[in-house]
């Protein structure tokens, strides 16, 4: 491994699972790049609701989410990646979960992949689609999930 990318959200779990990527990556000397990704459906929600407080003169665009989630993912390394002796890298992005992770692992040239995943049935998956199996599927390298 010389560069992992690791998929945060603000859970515990995915602080635990930041953490351990960050010790992982500081034992063989590699790199972290530490990821927050704001969904389509997170960002309409924030702008409707940014848009009804506001008197109309302000707007909430794609950018102003990326940036949001950049200093997320910023803040968040921060925090879970202080006592670990570690170089990482942040970033956010707006989008599909699944296709945006691996966008940016490509992007960074990352040759590993951290990620939470959540406990859902393989029909649940199959309807709702599920950003997790996306990754597993499509992204060439190994693949640490944790069920957070």
């Amino acid at each position: 491994m010389e560069r992992a990318l690791v998929a945060i959200e603000p859970t515990d779990g995915t602080k635990e699972l930041a953490r351990e990527a960050g010790t992982l990556a500081a034992g063989v000397d590699a790199e972290v790049i530490v990821v927050h990704v704001t969904t389509e459906d997170e960002y309409t929600a924030r702008r409707q609701a940014m848009s009804s407080m506001s008197s109309g003169s302000e707007t909430y665009t794609t950018d102003d989410a990326s940036e949001g989630a950049a200093k997320f993912a910023h803040d968040f390394a921060e925090d879970a990646l202080a006592d670990i002796d570690v170089a990482y890298e942040t970033a956010g992005y707006v989008g599909e979960k699944g296709a945006v992770l691996l966008d940016a692992a490509e992007e960074h040239d990352c040759d590993h992949v951290f990620l939470a995943g959540r406990d859902r049935s393989p029909t649940g998956k199959a309807l709702f689609g599920d950003p997790t199996q996306r990754v597993l599927l499509e992204f060439d390298g190994p693949v640490t999930v944790v069920t957070a």
